[in-house]
């Protein structure tokens, strides 16, 4: 049954500006591994952590470093789910997420279904 879904939008030339102009932003933001990935890809990582809030409903209980992008299995991108991130899920009945990402045209996007049981 689905919980929730979320869809973000990033343009990256203002992402990228961001980024420059406050280069704290990465770590703040991205894991120590996700930060060796170039800037259209940390784009599309920070929608998907938006789409993932959107879907759970909001962001209580949640840190950006919780929520990791991977490749998966193929070279899809699923999340790594960690610590309170879980438990918060958990608690509002999810029990799996979707994701897909894509940068093109000077934007990046991510789409996020989470499931639960009931």
């Amino acid at each position: 049954m689905i919980k929730g879904i979320g869809v973000d939008i990033v343009d990256l030339a203002r992402f990228e500006r961001q980024v420059e102009r406050t280069p704290a932003l990465i770590p703040r933001l991205f894991t120590e591994s996700e930060r060796t990935l170039p800037v259209r890809s940390l784009a599309a990582r920070f929608a998907a952590k938006e789409a993932l809030i959107k879907a759970m409903g909001d962001s209580a209980g949640v840190t950006w470093h919780e929520l990791e992008v991977v490749s998966g299995v193929g070279g899809n991108p699923e999340f790594l789910l960690q610590g309170t991130a879980l438990q918060a899920l958990a608690a509002r009945g999810i029990t799996s997420v979707h994701l897909s990402m894509t940068h093109d045209a000077g934007v990046a996007c991510a789409f996020v279904v989470a499931e639960g049981d009931s």
